[in-house]
């Protein structure tokens, strides 16, 4: 596989990281403790979007992903995630959580370090 078809755009995997640092501010959640997690998935999520236009959550199986897309459930910030903080893929952690690190920001050039 070449480059293009395995990792996200630098573009979407920015505007990723950056929606993902204001939506754990605004919510008051946390990256998981190990960053490394945080990574994958906000890799996911913009391979997601420059795939299928939308930032489908990277952690599920689906039959069909553009039929997903349109039913828009598991698009991040996933209804359950915007109903009752419950983030499957472990990008957002409430303060409870055993996992959650301290830090709601990360550098693009961590992501990229990561992959």
């Amino acid at each position: 596989m070449d480059n293009a078809t395995t990792h996200a755009s630098e573009k979407s995997l920015d505007a990723v990281r950056k929606f993902a640092e204001s939506y754990a501010k605004r919510t008051g959640t946390y990256f998981c403790a190990d960053p490394g997690v945080t990574a994958v998935v906000i890799e996911g999520l913009a391979r997601h979007k420059d795939e299928l236009g939308s930032p489908l959550c990277p952690c599920r199986h689906y039959e069909d992903k553009e039929a997903e897309v349109a039913a828009a459930y598991w698009n991040c910030p996933c209804v359950p995630m915007r109903e009752r903080y419950e983030c499957h893929c472990m990008l957002f952690l409430t303060p409870d959580n055993d996992f959650r690190g301290e830090k709601q920001e990360i550098g693009l050039d961590e992501i990229l370090n990561m992959r």
